[in-house]
């Protein structure tokens, strides 16, 4: 195969992932009108779901805009030989092929997140901030951009650094040192992401003693759950949506709540949601997750070292020198496609997964508490309560609010 058919490929793939995801978005918009379902009518007062669907296509049209401007941007890039120049920028500047491969990624994510940075800026301090949700900073806002930058270059750059390295020592076979550098960083970062990521961007402190604290560790007690790490984190700090999460394994594991969710809701509607987490590390779910990332990782690194070394997947996005980092950056689109369909499969496990979680809180706990917890935080967050099938299946990770008050009420998943 020529490096113009693969070109050509490659852009095709570009625009018809864009208008699969325009259509899809589309058909999704056509219900932001429909009426709200009966079991759902008590969400939202008819103000209320006015604001909903204003937010909702608010937010659709932010994101056609920004979807096409990153596709014009992408093939404007390719089509001006942009990584071409971009290469030739990292070979003037070193000779080390592993300082090529860095500074030619850096340039390129660091130019793209600031060329979008406006987009990211006006969603937050706009449109975020026009709904009621917005609660961060413009000093917030830079320092998150700069810890980010910061955090992609040591960790980014250092795993980049290593995989590169692998390629010039063990050629064909450096997919499988690559593998265990990302396997070894997916547990690590799975057990301690609480302690040494989040700090960096919020205040986490251990829930206060009270009748909050006892509950949960009455719950946790019941159902054979240590659980010596309760948190609270300054979700407030950036927006009124709240969440919970649970994270780490042995005594490491952690469960962390947003003082926003403390806020919004009763004590005995937090237990549940709790209960809820505690229903995906009960059935294994996290585990799952973690092997199933870890495995998709090594097929996609084969894969890749299959095709990494032949020159005309470099040229077929300009780069004149083939090249490693090139190489890449052809493969990751053309593989798109493939990682779609993966996506597919595990967006199913997930939702899967959720009403497994559901059905464990109102085994263990109660049906009514997690019912409501989950209206107030659809509610609180304007969330769709009528979205298109297709886009569900598309795109949700977790079932409709619908879906799971019906689960809940009749046990209908397993």
């Amino acid at each position: 195969m020529t490096a113009q058919i693969l070109f050509y490929i490659i852009i095709a793939i570009l625009i018809i992932d864009y208008f699969i995801d325009s259509i899809i978005g589309n058909l999704n918009a056509q219900k932001f009108d429909d009426p709200i379902p009966e079991d759902l009518k008590d969400v939202y007062q008819k103000e209320e779901y006015e604001k909903s669907q204003a937010y909702k296509m608010e937010n659709y049209r932010f994101s056609n805009t920004t979807g096409m401007f990153s596709l014009i941007l992408t093939l404007g890039f390719l089509m001006l030989d942009g990584f071409d120049m971009v290469d030739q920028f990292a070979r003037e500047t070193t000779s080390n092929p592993i300082l090529i491969t860095l500074i030619f990624f850096g340039v390129i994510i660091l130019g793209s997140d600031i060329i979008t940075t406006p987009f990211s800026y006006y969603h937050t301090f706009v449109i975020e901030e026009k709904y009621g949700f917005n609660k961060s900073s413009l000093k917030t806002f830079i320092l998150d951009k700069l810890k980010g930058w910061i955090m992609m270059a040591i960790i980014g750059g250092g795993i980049l650094a290593l995989i590169v390295w692998f390629y010039q020592v063990a050629g064909d076979s450096f997919w499988l040192y690559a593998w265990g550098v990302v396997a070894a960083f997916t547990l690590f970062i799975n057990m301690f992401y609480s302690r040494i990521i989040v700090p960096l961007f919020n205040k986490q402190s251990p829930l206060e003693d009270g009748s909050l604290k006892t509950k949960i560790q009455q719950y946790a007690a019941k159902v054979g759950f240590e659980l010596d790490n309760i948190f609270v984190i300054d979700g407030s700090k950036r927006s009124t949506k709240a969440n919970a999460y649970f994270s780490g394994f042995g005594k490491q594991k952690r469960i962390t709540l947003y003082d926003t969710l403390i806020k919004d809701l009763e004590e005995e509607e937090i237990v549940a949601v709790l209960a809820h987490e505690v229903g995906h590390y009960k059935r294994k779910h996290i585990i799952f997750n973690i092997v199933a990332s870890i495995a998709l990782t090594g097929v996609t690194l084969y894969i890749l070292s299959l095709f990494i070394s032949v020159p005309v997947l470099s040229l077929a996005i300009g780069v004149s020198k083939s090249s490693f980092h090139a190489g890449l950056i052809a493969f990751g689109i053309l593989y798109s496609p493939i990682s779609a369909l993966t996506s597919l499969v595990m967006n199913y496990f997930s939702r899967k997964f959720e009403y497994q979680a559901d059905n464990y809180a109102k085994e263990t706990y109660a049906a009514q508490p997690l019912i409501t917890s989950l209206k107030k935080l659809s509610k609180n967050s304007l969330s769709n309560l009528t979205p298109h099938p297709t886009y569900v299946f598309v795109n949700y990770s977790h079932p409709t609010l619908l879906q799971r008050f019906k689960n809940l009420k009749q046990g209908t998943h397993k």
